[in-house]
């Protein structure tokens, strides 16, 4: 999971930088392991600056007084497999044709068919396995077919309409074209979410695209609207284009975006997350109910475990009349444990996190609510936190059902065998969990939960629940491959191969490459820098 930004000043003496980086801090949530911004300057120039870290570190006053340019595009990365190296960091760029920056979020399934197009047809080098590389290339490949000297909005519209028609999977991309303008589109099924906004000033319109409606809430942003499923749009400082490129398909925004990923003070394809997860939480307040009372359990205590699950467990608290506590204190300055790469790392950072009360937990039937149980890590480690400050009994209620499949369509949650619930039953993942009980929202209420505040979305994309995936283009040999290349135990190879300047020989979407150089647009030759524009991070 990634933030993707794009920024048009109409005026275009002022710089867009600034406004780019504090949206990206408002998107740090959606990714904590890199960053970085590319703005078009003067005759097209690209200024760019990128590398591994938090918004507030790389993109410093220092850093963003260097990246010159009205208009931009940024990214928050998101750590799925691979290595440490800065030229991980998104933007991307490509000189030819035209000159295109390049943001992305999501996944493609069909990356070794479209390597093979690649090399065989286009005749493009693919520097990483990244899929975000290949799209950028397809794209760029397929503005190429044009062979205009100057291309038009219908031009761009043609490509990405080619774009959809070669590669199946799930993406939301933003791209800018060296003095002409910004772009943004979104797969046929919705599947990642991006929206776009305009502001009123004294010379005309600023319009910016982003993941989320928060960043066009905070830099003062107005009519938000979302791109439609299949849909791209234009922006140039002359106006706004905007075209179905893609054939009509069932569109399946990812219900995970609800549950955990996007801000609750965000609204996506029509949705509010914060109204959602009051829902969730009043739906699952029923099962809850049930539950204790077919085992003759009482509950003394309705504890959420921050930040995600607050807004459910006040409300199922509410809705059982029982005492809602915080009984957990955070750590601020420790990020989303979900989202850090490694068990043994996400483990560790459990307890620097969250500091457990005695006072709310000592001689209490404690329910503990959680907007979902992914590995089981964090559950395991703060259930025992709980009995650790005297906990009589820790019951877990999730927002979400068991999570028992790999998500394909760029969730890092891949391998089947590190799901906890994978192959157990609810009994046996409390075992696992060490938990007293655990109940599961059911996925019914759970898509009621969503649905019911936009009902033209008749599904949502539920794959990790149901192993269903609306794309197609998914059998067991390509999670195999995926879940080889993901896997925890890979990853902490690779970064400690990253560290050392080791690698070792894989596959990687059918291709012999290296274990460290598996990353998301990490380079195969291991360089340390982006190849093609100079990279201004930490440059005095």
């Amino acid at each position: 999971m990634c933030g993707i930004l794009g920024l048009l000043l109409h005026d275009a003496s002022v710089d867009a930088a600034p406004e780019i980086s504090e949206g990206l801090s408002l998107l740090q949530h959606r990714g904590q392991d890199a960053c970085g911004i590319v703005t078009c300057g003067p005759k097209g120039r690209f200024f760019q600056c990128k590398a591994n870290g938090m918004v507030r570190d790389v993109l410093d006053e220092k850093a963003i007084a260097k990246l010159i340019g009205g208009m931009g595009v940024g990214h928050v990365r998101y750590p799925t497999a691979g290595g440490s190296d800065h030229a991980e960091a998104q933007p991307f760029y490509v000189n030819s044709p035209y000159g295109i920056v390049f943001a992305h979020n999501g996944n493609l399934i069909d990356s070794p068919s479209l390597l093979q197009y690649m090399d065989a047809t286009a005749h493009r080098h693919i520097n990483t396995s990244s899929d975000s590389e290949l799209l950028l290339n397809l794209f760029a490949d397929n503005l190429q077919k044009t062979g205009k000297f100057r291309i038009n909005e219908d031009d761009i519209f043609t490509a990405i309409g080619g774009l959809m028609r070669q590669c199946t999977g799930a993406y939301a991309c933003v791209a800018m074209l060296a003095g002409f303008g910004i772009i943004a589109f979104r797969d046929p099924n919705g599947i990642r979410p991006v929206g776009m906004a305009s502001r009123k000033t004294n010379t005309g319109r600023d319009c910016l695209f982003a993941s989320e409606s928060i960043v066009a809430d905070a830099l003062g942003f107005s009519e938000w609207e979302d791109v439609k499923p299949g849909e791209a749009v234009i922006i140039t400082r002359s106006g706004v284009s905007r075209k179905r490129v893609a054939a009509h398909a069932t569109f399946t925004p990812d219900i995970f975006e609800y549950v955990y990923f996007a801000r609750p003070d965000s609204v996506l394809d029509g949705i509010s997350v914060y109204r959602s997860r009051m829902a969730m939480g009043d739906a699952l307040a029923v099962e809850v109910e049930r539950v204790l009372k077919e085992r003759g359990i009482t509950v003394d205590v309705v504890i959420p475990v921050p930040d995600t699950s607050r807004v459910a467990a006040l409300n199922l608290a509410q809705k059982l009349n029982l005492p809602y506590r915080e009984g957990f204190v955070k750590n601020r300055y420790v990020g989303r444990t979900f989202i850090m790469p490694g068990q043994q790392m996400r483990r560790k950072n459990v307890r620097r996190k969250l500091n457990a009360m005695a006072l709310e937990f000592s001689g209490k039937n404690v329910l503990l609510v959680d907007d979902s149980i992914v590995r089981g890590t964090t559950s395991e480690e703060i259930i025992q936190m709980a009995k650790d400050v005297g906990a009589k009994m820790v019951i877990v209620a999730s927002c979400a059902p068991p999570i028992r499949h790999s998500n394909v369509y760029g969730i890092d949650m891949p391998s089947r065998t590190e799901l906890v619930a994978y192959g157990r039953n609810t009994e046996e993942i409390a075992e696992a969990i060490g938990a007293d009980l655990v109940v599961f929202q059911t996925l019914p209420d759970l898509i009621a939960s969503v649905r019911q505040f936009n009902p033209s979305i008749s599904t949502f994309d539920c794959s990790v629940f149901t192993g269903e995936y609306v794309t197609g283009g998914v059998n067991e040999e390509y999670l195999h491959r995926l879940e080889a290349l993901r896997a925890d135990n890979v990853k902490n190879k690779v970064l400690v191969n990253s560290r050392e300047g080791q690698s070792e020989s894989s596959t990687v979407n059918g291709i012999h490459t290296r274990v460290n150089m598996v990353a998301s647009g990490g380079p195969v030759n291991g360089a340390d820098d982006t190849v093609g524009l100079h990279n201004t991070w930490n440059i005095s």
